[in-house]
């Protein structure tokens, strides 16, 4: 069955680019509606269909484009807290160009649809299925779609950073996976990248509590990381967000070696562009309880990474 939630869920916060003060409310929406944002700032609002194809290429987030020259930045961590928790019918507000980075992970937006609650609504919940490997190469990165019958995520990253260094990281995301593994962990920088960001105009919202700063073998942030492998856990967040811009869940095992946000849209468009490589199915009720968000109505964070069933 799809899902919506209750009623609003409402968070408030800075745009991690610009710094500016950021409101966004998630309303419950009818079935078959899917995930559709509108920026309320502008007269009259606009909608931005939260959808791979309305992605525009961007360096540091991803951007939504409403083919008008309306953009929203910064969707992935709202739209994986989405997927993580089953909701697949919402609207969603935003009072300015970015959405709010919060602590820079997912967390939050977990906790307020968790509190907001979930709604099953009665009508049939169709999945995309990959038949066949996708995959997209760029030097040594590359991300890639092969079939599985529930969404796996795989990624592994390398930085010359002790304190990030060769990380890797391998979850059946089914079963609450993303709210106990992922949910949590933010995004990452270095210090020499958020020096010349700013001096561009960029990541003025950006601070130490909402992103892990580190600088060589130092972790800069106050209280140090939330998990020794939080930079690939996050790497993992994204993917899981930028995937769920498919606009169904995926039964698919995505890969990624090196990749971002660019890359992994540019994935979804390989798939989409290539019928023999994917189709739709209804989900039975077995499948449903493979996919991301089955159960996840019954858990609520107590503590920053702690998942305990009510």
């Amino acid at each position: 069955m799809q899902a919506t939630l209750k009623t609003n869920a409402i968070f408030e916060g800075v745009g991690l680019h610009s710094g500016a003060a950021a409101r966004l409310e998630i309303h419950p929406a009818p079935a078959g509606h899917g995930i559709l944002f509108r920026r309320t700032d502008l007269v009259p609002a606009v909608d931005i269909p939260a959808r791979w194809d309305h992605v525009t290429p961007s360096k540091l987030c991803t951007l939504l484009d409403n083919g008008q020259g309306q953009t929203l930045s910064t969707v992935e961590h709202v739209m994986a807290a989405l997927a993580g928790t089953g909701v697949h019918n919402a609207l969603v507000e935003v009072n300015g160009p970015e959405v709010p980075i919060l602590d820079g992970s997912a967390a939050p937006f977990v906790k307020g649809i968790l509190r907001a609650g979930i709604r099953m609504q009665p009508e049939p919940l169709r999945a995309i299925r990959v038949l066949r490997p996708v995959e997209l190469r760029e030097g040594e990165a590359y991300a890639r779609l092969t079939p599985a019958d529930h969404l796996e995520i795989e990624f592994d990253i390398d930085f010359t950073d002790e304190a990030i260094g060769h990380q890797e990281k391998r979850l059946d995301m089914a079963n609450g996976a993303f709210l106990r593994e992922l949910a949590d962990s933010r995004t990452f920088c270095r210090q020499a990248d958020v020096d010349a960001m700013r001096k561009n105009g960029l990541a003025l919202g950006g601070t130490y509590m909402n992103a892990v700063v580190v600088d060589g073998a130092q972790v800069l942030s106050p209280g140090g990381l939330r998990h020794d492998d939080e930079a690939v856990r996050h790497k993992m967040l994204d993917a899981m967000g930028d995937l769920a811009l498919a606009g169904a869940p995926l039964l698919a095992r995505y890969t990624g070696h090196r990749a971002g946000h660019a890359m992994t849209n540019r994935l979804l468009r390989a798939l989409f562009a290539d019928p023999t490589a994917w189709t739709w199915e209804t989900c039975s009720p077995d499948l449903a309880d493979r996919l991301p968000g089955a159960g996840v109505a019954a858990y609520s964070f107590l503590v920053r990474d702690e998942l305990v069933a009510q």
